[in-house]
């Protein structure tokens, strides 16, 4: 299993909504207790490889990969991971050409702040790092964890800045403090989703977490 944590390099970055999937994968790396991350001049990503859950034979195998790029440059980090696409049966049921044992993890503006989705062979809807992503990969037939960013009101509709307040402000913007307690809450539950991923599968982690990323 490769999951892929998208974000921004920097100590600068940490903390803002375009780092939730990095921050994320972070989280999982520690409470699976692999390690540390080891910088990669090859594929200019910090690397981190392990077995999560189980004993002996039992657990999965998995690498986890931050691109030290920027966000739209993040597909530039993934060449070396982009090998292996297999025609296979997704959990739509319909066979195609695919990377079946890879995750993205992302911030999503159009899911609410608290709240994230598991999604399978989907557009990249605008996402610039996400797009990044499948054009280095050769498809978008993969699973993808999206991190809601974005406040709603009492009634979810969100509350979506502009598109110049999005790419200027909004995105690269530390979350407020309630702001980063949904945050962190909303991040255990993909910490526990990613580690059903490796050690069960994907497509039962996105059944299982689905419903509950909406509670």
């Amino acid at each position: 299993m490769i999951i892929i944590g998208l974000g921004n390099p920097g100590q600068e970055y940490e903390g803002t909504r375009h780092n939730a999937g990095r921050e994320a994968v972070q989280k999982f790396a520690k409470k699976a207790d692999l390690g540390d991350f080891e910088f990669d001049k090859k594929t200019n990503a910090l690397v981190l490889s392990g077995k999560v859950g189980g004993k002996g034979s039992k657990g999965g195998k998995v690498t986890l990969v931050l691109p030290e790029t920027f966000m739209n440059k993040s597909g530039s980090a993934l060449t070396k991971y982009a090998k292996g696409a297999k025609k296979v049966k997704g959990p739509d049921g319909k066979p195609k050409k695919a990377l079946a044992d890879v995750i993205v993890v992302h911030d999503d503006l159009d899911i609410p702040l608290g709240k994230a989705k598991v999604s399978w062979d989907k557009s990249a809807g605008g996402h610039k790092g996400v797009d990044s992503v499948i054009r280095a990969l050769g498809t978008q037939a993969f699973y993808r964890i999206r991190i809601g960013i974005t406040p709603a009101t009492a009634k979810g509709a969100l509350k979506k800045p502009d598109h110049d307040t999005i790419t200027d402000n909004f995105i690269v913007a530390e979350f407020k403090d309630k702001e980063a307690d949904e945050l962190k809450k909303v991040i255990k539950k993909v910490v526990d989703c990613l580690e059903m991923s490796v050690t069960d599968s994907p497509e039962r982690a996105m059944g299982e977490y689905n419903a509950q990323f909406n509670k």
